[in-house]
Order: C-alpha cells, then structure tokens, then sequence
C-alpha cells in the first residue's frame, strides 16, 4: 500500500520534520504499534506551548520527564514543579530492566541510562531545595488576591494599598510589611491618606488583616522576603552545553495548592517582565511545565484569568514556552486553551456522567482524524497517548495515538542525602538559602510610631510638670505668713531701736577717745 493511500503513512508523513525535533514515540495504529513511523515535535515550535492531560496513573508525569531530558540534551533549559517528589530522578541515570527494554524495542528506541544536569529549588526553604523567595511588592496585587481569595471590590482594595505604599517608598518585602500599611491606612493618623481616591474602609481592611493571618498560619511567611529569587537563573546552561533542569520540590507544600500553583504564576510573570522580545527562534530560551494546572484557575478573578492569558499569549515572543499539565482540557479556561498548540492527551476515564462530558469535551478539541477518539481515549495505557502538534510551518500535525519513550534517567525520586548533597553543592546555595530582614514599611512605619508616641509621652510630660510647677506658684502665694519669734518681736520694738541708738552713740564716743588719744572734758 502505497504512502498516498496508508492513513498510517499519511499520519506519520505528517511527523517528517527537517530540523531538529524532540522523539516522542512510536505510532499507534490499527491496534498495533508502529515502529517505522515516529511521533515527533519541532523544537522551534516548543514555545508555542502545550498540554499534557489524563487521568490519575496514566504517565503524564513520565511525558514531562521524556520531554523534559530531550529539551535538556538540546541544550533548552527546563522548569519542572515536582509536585509528589518523584521528579529529582532526572537528576541520575535511569535503572534498565525488562519493562524498558520491552518499551524500548517497540518503539525503535536506543535507550541508554543517562541523568541531566538539575538545580533543586524550594519553596521559602520549606523542604528540600534552595530557596525562591519573592517581595510582596513584586508579587503584586493581583496574584495576592489570588492567594488571599478576595472578591472584587476587596481585590481593588488592595490595588489601592499596593499603589499608596510604592508611592510613599514604603517597601513591601514581607507580609508583615503588608499588614503594617494596611493597620496604618485605618488607623487615626493614616485613614486620611487614601480619601482622596475612594479610601479603605476599616471592614475591607479586617478582611484582608484576616486572610494574611490564615495566609501566615499556612505557613506562607516563609515565602516572601529577601533575597529575591532572580527568575534569570533558569535560563542557565551546563558547561557540556545541555540545559539545566529546575526542578521545584513541591511536596513540603502538598497541603497547599493554591498557594504553590499561584507561586508558578508569579515565576513565569516575572520571566515575562524581565526577558526581552526574540521573536521566533530556531529553539526555546526555556520550557516552563505547570503541573497541576487546574489549582490555578479554580476560584479565579477575572482580572487573575485576564494576567494569565496576557502572559501566556504575550511570553512566546519572548521565547518561553509553557505547558499546562492537568487531567482534562476543560481545567483550563477557552482563551488560554486556544493559546496550547502542542497537545498530549493520556487516557481519560468515563466511569461518571461527569467523565463521560468530559470525554466528550476533549475530543471536541481535537482535529479531525481517523481515530474514533472517544473510544480510543478510554483504552489507551499507561504511558500511551494521543498528540498532535504544530509543524514546523505552524499548522497542526494529523492527530496520532502514540507509543511514548521510555525516560533515559531515574523514574522515581533520588534519595534524600543525594538531593541534600546536591542542593548544597549548588553555586546558587550561599546566594540564595540565609534570609534577610531589612528596613522596610513595617520597621519605617513602626518607627514614626515609636516616635510620635514618644514625642507624645514628651510633650505630656512637659506639660505635666508645667501645670505641676504653676500649681506650686499659686499655693505659695496663697499661704498664711508665720509669727514672728519672740526675738523678732523683741527686735522690732521701739524701745530696743531707741536703746541701741543710744547705746551705738556713747560706744562709739569712748572708741574714738581710745583710738585718738583724747581725754574727757573735765567738768
């Protein structure tokens, strides 16, 4: 059967790339694996973004790790959240056995063990990992209304605190920096501070006050704060020339989805901000994979869902490439879906009415193919999937159930002293792992208050003493005079002034004589 009239052959004809391309796997076709006609992706299409779904068990963790080391061995760098802790893998060369031998051979694969070079990270040095760490100030209102699950209005609020503390050079480092602006705003002395432009009123601020402490008993305070991580370090590369992996261990932070997912967004915000305009390139600056995508859209604002969509429409430019990583299409919203041109779906499940929807709504996203995709869709295996891409001319590739490859390093997590050991082996530790506190809005704010209360303290001490000093004045003035001793009395009689001026007289006539020489008259 000739090219022309083989479906098999046009699928792969579609695969037949001339520059260099990532290998995915082996085509499935008619119930049988093919091992002639290789699945593949562009790489200059890697930042046009992606999807991996499928259900719980299904590989898409393994998907990430395939991709993940071939984008490495290109020299791309990668960033990968480890959400359960078994990516750090990546980080050694795989174990070979018979199930990846097996794998192996049906998909035309030289698998040989090989690790990658990784970084670890951590959130706020919650387990394992060098810290990230990011100001309040750089995180920004909107993704903090995100964490903090503010409505609207309470999200504007918000805007207005963040706009007054930058205009004033109140510095917003850490979460007690936020807490300190907000208590000021609705205190005696700062409530006239935001009146001309709608002001806080003091029930906003008790709510936010509230979701920072909740925030904080999360453990979230660790998370914000100096040094600020610098998102540049995951465009590095080896000294061999492959890619570095970033892999952040998550599983410390399980128990707190939201926070994590709303975390990613700010890294790949930040990349955005910092990294200037390329264009198309012959391969990614980096490839950003966000598991658990779904955790960060539930609950969203529009204004949050409005910065997700500009980011990930705006970043390719800038030559990142993100890809979602969640159980169903439906977990990401239609505008930022439209934006994912490069498409692995795993297994779904249809054990529901819910599923069975679901079912249906992924195919809807598909091309059209030959496949019947609902049907295929609940019977593919583990670490079997349907992909379809975009060429190297930009159209979609045919749709093509695949085979996937078997990851060449470790599937499975690296021992704890392995990753400790290499988490301080890092260049990046002594930058990054020791926090630091310095002078920002709470101890500027706690200052002024310090020193206004001191300055009250003085002023009502002085005032206490002169009212005290005045107090005195008066009962002096108002006080009875004493009686005169006897002495006194005795002195200030007539008779003893006239008794001394005659005694002064005749004393003073015989001191004269004496001195003089003179003599009395005689009578």
């Amino acid at each position: 059967m000739s090219e022309s009239t083989d479906p098999a052959g046009q699928i792969a004809a579609g695969y037949a790339f001339t520059g260099p391309a990532l290998d995915l796997g082996a085509l499935l076709w008619d119930g049988a694996c093919l091992p002639d006609r290789q699945i593949r992706i562009p790489l200059s299409m890697l930042n046009r973004h992606g999807l991996v779904a499928g259900a719980t068990g299904t590989g898409k963790t393994k998907t990430l790790q395939l991709i993940a080391e071939q984008l490495s061995h290109h020299g791309v760098p990668v960033f990968l959240a480890d959400i359960k802790g078994d990516v750090s893998g990546i980080s050694a060369p795989g174990t070979a056995n018979a199930k990846t031998e097996e794998r192996a051979e049906d998909v035309a694969q030289e698998w040989q063990p090989a690790g990658y070079p990784a970084e670890f990270y951590s959130l706020g040095g919650i387990g394992p990992g060098i810290p990230l760490r990011a100001t309040v100030t750089s995180f920004g209102p909107v993704l903090m209304s995100k964490v903090l699950q503010l409505n609207q209005t309470q999200e504007q609020s918000l805007g207005l605190i963040f706009h007054y503390a930058d205009s004033k050079g109140l510095e917003l480092i850490d979460l007690k920096d936020l807490r300190a602006v907000v208590a000021f705003l609705v205190s005696d002395k700062g409530k006239a501070e935001l009146k001309g432009i709608g002001g806080l009123s003091t029930v906003t601020a008790g709510v936010i006050l509230r979701a920072l402490t909740a925030f904080e008993q999360q453990g979230a305070a660790e998370f914000f704060g100096e040094p600020e991580f610098d998102t540049g370090e995951f465009l590095r590369t080896a000294a061999d020339g492959r890619g570095t992996v970033s892999v952040l261990e998550l599983p410390a932070v399980q128990d707190k989805p939201q926070l994590f997912s709303t975390f990613l967004m700010w890294l790949l915000a930040d990349l955005y901000t910092d990294l200037p305009e390329v264009g198309d390139l012959d391969r990614p600056k980096l490839v950003f994979f966000f598991d658990e995508a779904h955790l960060l859209f539930n609950g969203a604002s529009k204004a949050f869902l409005d910065a997700i969509t500009q980011t990930v429409r705006l970043i390719r430019s800038k030559g990142i490439g993100v890809f979602f990583v969640t159980q169903t299409p439906k977990d990401v919203p239609g505008d930022v879906l439209a934006q994912l041109g490069n498409r692995v779906q795993h297994a779904l499940r249809a054990f529901t009415p819910d599923d069975a929807k679901a079912l249906k709504a992924t195919v809807k996203t598909f091309p059209n193919s030959g496949y019947d995709l609902e049907e295929l869709l609940t019977q593919l295996g583990t670490g079997e999937a349907v992909i379809t891409v975009l060429s190297e001319n930009g159209a979609p590739t045919p749709v093509a159930a695949t085979r996937l490859r078997a990851p060449q390093s470790l599937m499975g997590p690296i021992d704890a002293a392995a990753l400790e050991q290499a988490v301080k082996g890092s260049l990046l530790y002594s930058r990054y792992a020791e926090p630091v506190d310095r002078e920002s809005a709470y101890e500027k704010i706690s200052a002024e208050q310090a020193a206004a209360e001191a300055e009250a303290e003085a002023a009502a001490a002085a005032a206490a003493a002169e009212k005290q000093a005045k107090e005195a004045q008066k009962a002096a003035r108002s006080a009875p005079k004493p009686d005169p001793s006897l002495a006194q009395q005795v002195v200030g009689s007539g008779l003893f002034r006239s008794l001394a001026r005659s005694v002064g007289t005749q004393l003073g006539r015989e001191i004269s004589r004496s001195i003089f020489g003179t003599a009395r008259r005689r009578r």
